[in-house]
């Protein structure tokens, strides 16, 4: 087996629109499954099991089932129903979703690690709900989810390949098809498992920087 630096070469340039794709599909979904996360762990704390009940059921299946199956059902079946997505929004939309019934059960651990004391001082302080939860639980347990978050977010960047059974050309997807046309696979297969390495380490870098700026 030879290397060829030709095809390195000539692949950079697919290589940099998939890498656009995969950040993208990486930094909306991230942002969905946080944001969906945070509402399902609200709506789970409600004082009325109908909405419990509901949302617990629907997570727990969100949660169970692959998230290739809930992305041919958002592509494939949807628009039988008459609601037709773009494959990118099809795989951000699937990536946010799933990831949130993940980040949703972290939400739930960093609520219930606030100290009860909080609570009680907020309650003497005859604090609004809406003002106990924005000012006093929400930044204490913000802080102590940013790690297990991070790990979703690196998750979810070694699950965004799977966007290309969609039609989705992000990072593999671009490098598969120039293989397949080329019959070379080494080189650009080589680039996309360094590119997926170093994507993550920088993404772990912000983390953590993140997480340091948020304890002090």
């Amino acid at each position: 087996m030879t290397w060829d630096w030709g095809a390195v070469a000539d692949f950079l340039p697919y290589f940099g629109k998939g890498l656009v794709v995969t950040l993208e599909a990486l930094a909306l979904g991230s942002l969905i499954s946080f944001a969906l996360g945070l509402v399902w762990t609200l709506l789970m704390r409600a004082p009325t099991r109908w909405v419990r009940w509901p949302v617990g059921v629907f997570t727990e299946f969100v949660r169970d089932t692959p998230l290739l199956v809930q992305l041919f059902f958002l592509f494939y079946v949807l628009p039988e129903a008459g609601v037709t997505l773009s494959p990118l929004t099809t795989g951000v939309l699937g990536l946010g979703l799933h990831y949130s019934t993940y980040t949703m059960q972290v939400y739930r651990a960093g609520i219930e690690a606030v100290p009860a004391g909080q609570w009680e001082a907020a309650t003497a302080l005859s604090l609004p709900v809406r003002r106990t939860w924005t000012a006093v639980v929400l930044p204490q347990a913000v802080r102590r989810v940013v790690p297990p978050l991070g790990n979703y977010v690196i998750a979810m960047l070694k699950d965004t390949p799977i966007l290309m059974t969609i039609g989705v050309l992000e990072m593999l997807g671009r490098a598969r098809l120039v293989s397949q046309q080329h019959f070379q696979f080494t080189e650009p297969l080589t680039v996309i498992g360094i590119a997926f390495v170093v994507v993550s380490y920088l993404a772990s870098l912000l983390l953590r920087t993140l997480e340091r700026r948020l304890v002090r």
